[in-house]
């Protein structure tokens, strides 16, 4: 498992979440909770090299706002 980054806010029907380095998910990889549970997928990746944001779809019947603050993971590829 690796750390994708921290969900900073909610806009648009996303989660915008802030990677701790360059190393990302790629486009259209899961994210998972700390239950190890699927949240989304990733959509979008912007911002700085050094510290990317990453736009995430919550898959249906996840919620986004208990998210917010939460640590998101990936597994390895």
């Amino acid at each position: 498992m690796q750390r994708a980054g921290t969900v900073q806010e909610i806009a648009q029907s996303v989660a915008v979440v802030r990677c701790p380095s360059e190393d990302h998910p790629g486009l259209g990889t899961p994210l998972l909770d700390d239950q190890l549970d699927t949240v989304g997928r990733v959509v979008d990746v912007f911002g700085p090299v050094e510290q990317p944001l990453l736009a995430v779809s919550p898959d249906e019947g996840v919620r986004l706002a208990p998210l917010l603050g939460e640590t998101l993971y990936y597994r390895d590829a």
